[in-house]
């Protein structure tokens, strides 16, 4: 009897030792892993979260594991991102205003997996705190993808972050679930030249004057964009290209003597053509400070600034050939002539136009 009881309880023992081994292995990653690879201005300097304000903002990493979340918080909820599993096509993510885990992931086959979350929304509709990831079954956090040996940087309106570019409609909704940064002419040229990608952008916002009253030379150097004591390192991210896609909005608005931000700006009186052409080159020079050796392009279009008739392509060559700068361009993307902004097809046709002038007139 002696005996028996002790086969049991060596059986029992064997099947606890059994069920302990077969527990799924959880392995959380802190936003602070160095293996999660960061790409745009994201502030890693919070205690407890990355903190993502800027379009085009993603996070990264190589694993293992079979499944996999994401734990995030949004401030308003209203912030979209793709995720990106393995390069398979993109699925959307919405972030409410509850920290708390996010699947992504699960049933995944044995090896390494690659996961990405970009940020498709502007910084107007609220930042996102993100906590890390956590990982299942036989989890283990893998080396980081290769360094690009490219890095591009934009800054930008409506059409540089996707601006309803997903509104098929062709309402132009405000509603941030069409404004895809992901489908923008900027990422497309970043992606075809397999270049990190940094972008700073804000629909409405121009040079001279925007729909609201923070204009681009204001926020340009600022990490986090609504708060002017934020400056951005700017030797934490060093461009070979930059592309500077502005005055859509300034075009518009100089000739608005009844909106707000005109009277705040320009009192009753519009600016003259050399305020305005000193404006944009001062923007460019500034740019050209804090990187001295990059290729600057000046774009314009394809919306009706690039109409024929317009001036606005002649203030942008006039601000280039005030600097006597060699790597310095202009491009302008050819008028698109039809309503709202770029749709999906307009945003690849000015990727295309954008790739097209890199490839044959600068060596990166």
């Amino acid at each position: 009897m002696l005996a028996r009881k002790r086969s049991i309880f060596v059986l029992l023992g064997l099947w606890v030792i059994a069920a302990c081994s077969s527990t799924k292995k959880v392995e959380v990653v802190d936003y602070s892993h160095s293996k999660i690879q960061y790409e745009g201005r994201i502030d890693t300097t919070k205690s407890g979260a990355a903190v993502l304000y800027w379009s085009g903002t993603s996070m990264k990493m190589n694993f293992e594991g079979r499944s996999i979340e994401a734990i995030m918080q949004d401030e308003e909820g209203d912030n979209y991102y793709n995720v990106i599993i393995d390069d398979e096509a993109p699925f959307i993510l919405r972030p409410d205003t509850i920290k708390r885990p996010y699947p992504l992931a699960s049933g995944l086959s044995k090896g390494k997996h690659t996961i990405e979350i970009f940020k498709r929304t502007e910084w107007n509709r609220g930042k996102t705190l993100f906590y890390g990831f956590s990982i299942e079954g036989k989890a283990a956090v893998l080396p980081k993808p290769v360094p690009k040996k490219r890095k591009i940087e934009f800054y930008g309106n409506s059409i540089t972050a996707g601006y309803a570019v997903e509104d098929t409609s062709g309402s132009d909704s405000p509603d941030s679930t069409y404004t895809n940064n992901y489908r923008s002419y900027a990422r497309l040229t970043a992606k075809y030249f397999d270049a990190e990608y940094s972008c700073i952008c804000r629909s409405g916002i121009g040079i001279t004057i925007s729909w609201f009253p923070l204009i681009m030379p204001e926020i340009y150097d600022r990490l986090d964009p609504e708060d002017p004591t934020s400056t951005w390192d700017f030797s934490n991210y060093t461009p070979d290209i930059v592309v500077i896609n502005l005055m859509q909005n300034d075009s518009w608005l100089v000739g608005m003597p009844d909106h707000a931000e005109f009277k705040a700006k320009f009192g009753t009186q519009p600016p003259s053509e050399e305020f305005i052409v000193d404006a944009y080159a001062q923007f460019v020079r500034n740019i050209r400070k804090v990187y001295p050796k990059a290729h600057i392009i000046c774009m314009l279009g394809s919306m009706d600034a690039t109409k024929e008739g317009s001036k606005w392509p002649g203030y942008v060559e006039r601000a280039v050939d005030m600097m006597n700068d060699p790597m310095i361009y202009t491009h302008f993307a050819p008028y698109k002539d039809t309503s709202g902004h770029p749709n999906i097809a307009e945003q690849k046709e000015l990727s295309q136009g954008l790739i097209q002038f890199i490839d044959e007139n600068i060596e990166w």
